[in-house]
């Protein structure tokens, strides 16, 4: 890339920071010290505000970047994430936004704890949902060096691990001086700004085609190295059965993982009512079912006028085919359309990072200090102030996140957002859902769901392709893989609901019919719902 690129976009990056940061400084003064300021915002927000957040910690780089790129690399094949993350919102508004608004205080552990023992349950829902956000948060950062590194020359590994540890700190620092007010307004002012590169992107690659989406289509497959297979399943997950497997498992943790993601949950928290959580979802699904649909035209313009080889040269897990795609369309290398929009789509994109790693960090430090803290704390030692302790856990995710997006550079973000959301559908979901809806259920069935879903899922992945056995390994050079799938989810979800179920019937303790009926009342009335 060009000196132009690089300092036009690295002043759009700075722009952006400095926003965010006077954002956070500004709300910062409002007063922050109780866990509802913290946590929720104070409740105060509108519905299309709290729409335009949700949309905004949804569409993340691996919706922007990772997603795009897999179409731009396997065509049919790379739509299933744009399917999947749009389909799972049908999930979250028909079973779970208005039920967790109306159970719920701050965090997912406090919609199962209504009517169960509150420590075990908030330990293991606590330890699950840290780990959910911290795998997400990889994806965040990997998406982040990736980018910068195609700004600096596409070949800097010292700048795309610098990246990752400034993304760090500005997220810690996002969180722990502003709390969910501040999230919340970064992350709507970065859904503004992507949806308005989204459109301008996709408007632009359909004139180039004159609005003929078959001439698109022709030219991405033409382009692709694989002609009319492109176009066709099979490309990526079409090989062998094993393959097609890996395929059923992504989509089912696709279309089921958002309900259990802790970051998603937390936004319902934020709204004063129910039926502002259930208005909140119909506005997300709207602008978040726009983008997707968007994602799928920029993937197959990135493979028509970049092409499949150029983007994989690039980076081989796709992740800078959008900014590729700008800079064509712009004019190409050296021009000036090509630079300043090449520019404005990489600090977009750049944005998309920095909101989304502020509202999962938010996630994650709320279930340390609300769920672990509270319920590991001995009796009789000093206790700090919740909100202290939350800050003092974003710093320490961030440094977890660092560590590991460090070791993940090489991974597609897509990919990684996928393997987050088979852990949040295995280990979060089965105890959400028999919790809302199961009378018998006890505190052993909730334990035994977290851990039953949660522990399969994590040692899965670690005998996976995705850590051992093959070039695009986190560890290439070793191989102690055991499990051919990349994706867990088609065995470690069914094992969550299955460990739940197991451990209810068999629990010496009755399931408290009064909590039952209680959580009953306020889930479907909201009756006294904080």
């Amino acid at each position: 890339m060009t000196g132009d690129h690089q300092t036009l976009a690295l002043l759009l990056f700075s722009a952006f920071v400095a926003v965010t940061l006077f954002i956070t400084t500004w709300v910062g003064r409002a007063r922050q010290g109780s866990a509802e300021e913290f946590y929720a915002g104070g409740r105060l927000f509108s519905p299309m505000e709290n729409g335009f957040a949700i949309a905004g910690d949804y569409m993340s780089a691996a919706s922007f970047l990772g997603i795009s790129g897999l179409i731009a690399l396997f065509g049919y094949d790379g739509m299933l994430y744009s399917v999947g993350f749009l389909v799972a919102w049908l999930v979250v508004l028909l079973f779970v936004a208005e039920l967790v608004r109306n159970c719920g205080r701050f965090t997912l552990a406090d919609v199962v704890v209504a009517r169960m023992a509150e420590r075990p349950v908030r330990t293991a829902l606590g330890a699950s949902s840290v780990t959910v956000s911290v795998l997400y948060l990889v994806a965040q950062m990997v998406g982040a060096g990736s980018l910068v590194a195609l700004l600096l020359g596409g070949t800097s590994d010292a700048a795309r691990s610098w990246t990752v540890v400034g993304v760090g700190a500005l997220m810690v620092i996002y969180v722990s001086f502003g709390g969910m007010r501040a999230t919340t307004w970064i992350q709507i002012v970065k859904a503004v700004l992507l949806m308005a590169g989204a459109v301008a992107l996709t408007v632009l690659v359909l004139a180039r085609f004159h609005g003929d989406v078959n001439a698109l289509l022709d030219a991405a497959a033409q382009r692709s190295g694989h002609g009319k297979d492109f176009l066709a399943p099979g490309l990526r997950y079409g090989g062998d059965w094993t393959s097609r497997l890996d395929f059923i498992s992504l989509g089912v943790a696709l279309v089921l993982g958002t309900a259990g993601l802790p970051h998603i949950l937390s936004r319902f928290y934020t709204v004063p009512t129910a039926r502002a959580a259930r208005h909140s979802v119909v506005w997300s699904i709207g602008l978040i079912g726009g983008f997707y649909l968007m994602t799928i035209v920029l993937g197959f313009g990135a493979a028509a006028l970049v092409g499949s080889a150029e983007v994989r040269a690039s980076n081989a897990s796709g992740n800078t085919a959008i900014p590729l795609l700008a800079l064509d369309l712009g004019g190409g290398e050296g021009s000036t359309g090509g630079t300043v929009l090449f520019a404005v789509v990489a600090a977009i994109a750049f944005a998309t990072i920095l909101a989304v790693v502020a509202g999962i960090t938010l996630a994650s430090s709320a279930s340390v200090a609300h769920d672990l803290y509270a319920s590991l704390r001995r009796p009789g030692r000093r206790k700090y102030g919740e909100v202290a302790v939350a800050r003092v856990a974003a710093v320490g995710t961030g440094v977890v996140a660092i560590g590991l997006g460090l070791l993940a550079q090489d991974l597609n973000v897509a990919f990684l957002v996928g393997l987050a959301f088979a852990l949040a559908a295995s280990a979060n979901l089965p105890a959400l859902l028999y919790a809302l809806f199961w009378r018998r259920f006890t505190t052993r069935g909730a334990v035994w769901a977290v851990y039953g879903g949660l522990v399969p899922a994590v040692v899965l992945v670690l005998v996976s392709p995705v850590v051992s056995g093959g070039p695009t390994s986190l560890f290439p050079d070793v191989d102690f893989q055991l499990f051919p799938l990349e994706n867990p989810g088609l065995v470690s979800i069914p094992l969550g609901f299955l460990a739940g179920w197991l451990g209810t019937v068999t629990s010496p303790d009755p399931p408290d019919e009064a909590k039952h009926a209680e959580t009953e009342v306020r889930a479907l009335t909201g009756a006294g719902a904080a």
